[in-house]
């Protein structure tokens, strides 16, 4: 099997209260590879102000993960099939929930996938097979409980 590993940092910075939670969720995430990004907590749980603009949560990290296994096993289920794919985009959208009192989940992650096919395009009922296959490999999908849905 495999191993993966990412790198989290995260400082306060001089002047912010961490006790009274005045501090930046702001924080730097590395991969393997070298791969950097800047992370924050969503402005939906923290705010604006604790929050910060153009940086990634872990909610969307957690959608576009559902999304990019989802469209990685399915290229592999299509090119096994026959199906040669030219362009593969998805609009994903992950839902939060209240699962119990005080305790919150993303619940649903809704998956919208536009495929242009180089040649001949699958029926309608293949092509929701296809996505079934690749959702039942998808390694991301069978470690989470989040209903993954194709729409």
């Amino acid at each position: 099997m495999a191993t993966y590993r990412a790198t989290v940092d995260w400082r306060l910075t001089e002047g912010e209260d961490f006790l009274a939670g005045r501090y930046s969720r702001g924080h730097d995430l590395a991969f393997d590879g070298g791969t950097k990004v800047a992370g924050t907590a969503s402005p939906h749980v923290v705010g604006n102000k604790w929050s910060v603009a153009g940086a990634v949560d872990p909610e969307q990290m957690l959608v576009a993960s559902l999304s990019a296994c989802h469209m990685l096993t399915f290229l592999h289920r299509a090119r096994l099939a026959g199906f040669a794919v030219a362009a593969y985009a998805d609009e994903a959208e992950g839902v939060m929930s209240e699962i119990a009192p005080g305790r919150q989940a993303v619940t649903k992650v809704t998956l919208r996938p536009k495929i242009e096919w180089s040649g001949a395009a699958p029926d309608a009922e293949t092509l929701e097979r296809l996505h079934h296959e690749a959702h039942e490999e998808c390694f991301i999908a069978n470690s989470v409980k989040t209903e993954v849905v194709v729409a």
